[in-house]
């Protein structure tokens, strides 16, 4: 069963339109005839909601229960993934998966997020929100890749760090500044793809890499849209102002220079077609990895460092980097 959205109302209408009169098992030319206005009005719908949406529509997209999860892109994209568990320290955070597998016949280390997708599986995942060991965790898999020289791709889908009072006594932020410090000098390529909400810190302790792609309806920002409105108007209904204000869509984050590249998505959604999203990104990792294994580690450092400078300068105030 498909789920809507609140916005997708229209949408849902003429489709069960169209579902009940198919289901009627008629072949009269009027019930056919009624179906192809029914499907043609659908498309013009679609067309039309979706090519004007709006940064909170794509939130909660990038929110929606039945999109592609990292385990999706796992399973479609790589082959013999060998999922790791454990900090070492604490314990294995569910929230986060990563492993060793192959991708294009080169071994990498992949690590991400994992919401979950029913109910139970997101209460097992605590709904794609890791505690300080699972970034310990995805930090020692990190330091893994690099002793074995094996490139590293993460997903990021999460709403944020976990801000239980267990997570902070654990160390919660110190846990998410040493994976921003040591990402930071890994001598290893790292690809990092937001398949779905990036939410503060939490997403960017998976995010501190050479490239950084997206998924056309992913967002990524300091903060959630509900979060900013309780905050700096303590108002609800200024949730949609809230989303536009923080430019946290994939064209916005494409425009400042903060995300390199942006994956379209079908009409709809990737959860309407997941195999054409998994193609997509594949390919898309295809393109970006090749270029930077072939880098000496004093450039990919160099040129890491440097992209990271470059966020936020300001042309023609002496604040951009030479």
């Amino acid at each position: 069963m498909r789920d809507y959205l609140e916005f997708e109302k229209p949408l849902r209408e003429v489709e069960e339109k169209i579902e009940k009169l198919a289901a009627s098992g008629t072949t009269k030319t009027g019930h056919q005839d009624e179906i192809r206005k029914l499907r043609t009005k659908l498309a013009h719908l679609e067309h039309e909601l979706y090519g004007r949406l709006t940064p909170w529509q794509r939130t909660q997209l990038a929110r929606h229960p039945q999109r592609p999860s990292t385990l999706d892109y796992i399973n479609d994209i790589f082959r013999d993934f060998l999922e790791l568990h454990g900090d070492r320290s604490f314990g294995d955070d569910r929230a986060i998966v990563g492993g060793f597998a192959r991708f294009n016949d080169r071994s990498v280390m992949v690590i991400g997020h994992q919401k979950g997708k029913t109910l139970k599986e997101r209460m097992q995942r605590n709904f794609g929100m890791p505690n300080p060991e699972g970034y310990r965790k995805a930090l020692r898999l990190m330091r893994m890749a690099e002793k074995f020289n094996r490139p590293i791709i993460t997903f990021i889908d999460t709403p944020g760090a976990y801000p239980g009072i267990g997570a902070e006594e654990r160390g919660q932020a110190e846990a998410i500044a040493k994976n921003l410090l040591v990402m930071s000098r890994l001598t290893v390529p790292i690809i990092s793809v937001v398949i779905g909400e990036g939410g503060s810190g939490g997403a960017l302790a998976l995010g501190v890499s050479d490239r950084v792609l997206m998924l056309e309806h992913g967002v990524y920002s300091v903060i959630s849209p509900e979060g900013c409105a309780a905050i700096l108007w303590d108002d609800p209904a200024k949730v949609p102002d809230a989303a536009s204000a923080l430019k946290m869509t994939a064209q916005d984050l494409l425009d400042l220079g903060i995300v390199d590249d942006v994956i379209p998505e079908p009409l709809g959604g990737a959860h309407r077609e997941p195999k054409a999203v998994t193609d997509r990104v594949a390919k898309s990792l295809t393109n970006h990895l090749f270029p930077l294994t072939e880098y000496a580690v004093p450039q990919l450092l160099a040129e890491r460092e440097l992209k990271y400078r470059r966020i936020g300068s300001v042309s023609g105030l002496g604040t951009t980097p030479a």
